[in-house]
């Protein structure tokens, strides 16, 4: 049975494909990719080119932004990477996705992932929370103190939160109430908000892989649309 993508909520890996005078890295860190979750082969970059002027942006989340079922080019951080890069940008993705991961999960490992300059982070968690009915404070919490820490560290870093939705099932109201729980988080902390990015992919079954959780290549690359037109204005204040 198939079931819409809000099932497991989504967001962001990213590029290699630059033009001659531009460059997109990406690396992953060792700890991104669970081997009995995610069928992702991360590229090898220890000899990937690197630029003190580049964009560094970490894409923290769960299956969604590690591209699970698809190799790492297919995903959309690397496509959004891949299309700024194109455009002129220099930038490096991050592709902190765990499969499973959870916002207490994220929370715990943002340190870690702070020891570098972080201009952009893109906070894609809460779904796996939903999922398991987790207390919303805790979820709301959470969320917050990635921000937080964040900010702690790189005090001008951008940050963008990517909305998350859980199926019906769950409740009317915590259902309603989970919705709401992001813009909410954005609004108190003063960070962009990107809506849920699957919207409509329940209905549209070529969007989603065979388990109808996961986006196919082709769900990738609409949700690479959506999330660039958040990023590609806050890379260009960001690029020298």
């Amino acid at each position: 049975m198939r079931l819409p993508l809000c099932a497991i909520l989504i967001l962001f890996l990213v590029s290699c494909g630059s033009p001659s005078d531009r460059e997109a890295t990406i690396t992953v860190p060792e700890e991104s990719v669970t081997q009995d979750e995610s069928s992702v082969t991360p590229p090898s970059t220890a000899d990937a080119p690197t630029s003190d002027d580049s964009v560094r942006i970490v894409f923290l989340g769960d299956s969604i932004t590690a591209g699970y079922g698809l190799n790492t080019e297919s995903a959309f951080p690397a496509l959004v990477g891949m299309q700024l890069a194109d455009a002129g940008y220099t930038v490096r993705v991050i592709d902190a996705g765990i499969s499973g991961d959870t916002s207490s999960g994220g929370l715990n490992r943002v340190e870690w992932l702070l020891q570098e300059r972080v201009d952009i982070l893109v906070l894609e968690l809460g779904g796996n929370d939903g999922l398991r009915g987790i207390d919303l404070s805790l979820t709301k919490s959470n969320l917050g103190g990635i921000i937080d820490k964040t900010r702690q560290a790189w005090t001008d870093a951008e940050i963008v939160l990517v909305g998350m939705e859980v199926p019906p099932n769950l409740g009317h109201e915590y259902t309603t109430q989970f919705a709401s729980m992001y813009p909410e988080v954005a609004a108190s902390h003063g960070v962009k908000l990107i809506p849920f990015i699957g919207e409509g992919f329940g209905a549209i079954t070529h969007l989603l892989q065979n388990d109808g959780i996961h986006p196919t290549a082709e769900g990738h690359r609409i949700i690479a649309e959506r999330v660039l037109a958040t990023l590609e204005p806050l890379v260009s204040s960001l690029q020298p």
